[in-house]
């Protein structure tokens, strides 16, 4: 699989420093986006917070058999 991190640039020009109390409206941007530039972009902050191992790690398979009981 190949890593995010390494096919993804930040563009230190486009980069701008707004305090949290801005009203910064990125709706029109993402809606510009296509569906699958979003999810690209979603995958790659996923990656970012909790490592490539975490992501691609699958869940473990477990099985449970129970008895039912008479009712």
């Amino acid at each position: 699989m190949i890593n995010p991190l390494q096919s993804w640039k930040m563009d230190k020009n486009a980069l701008s420093v707004e305090s949290l109390d801005a009203n910064g409206d990125n709706t029109a941007y993402w809606l510009a986006k296509t569906p699958q530039e979003r999810l690209e972009a979603m995958e790659f902050l996923r990656v970012v917070n909790y490592g490539q191992d975490a992501t691609s790690a699958r869940l473990e398979k477990i099985l449970r058999v129970t008895q039912l009981g008479k009712s």
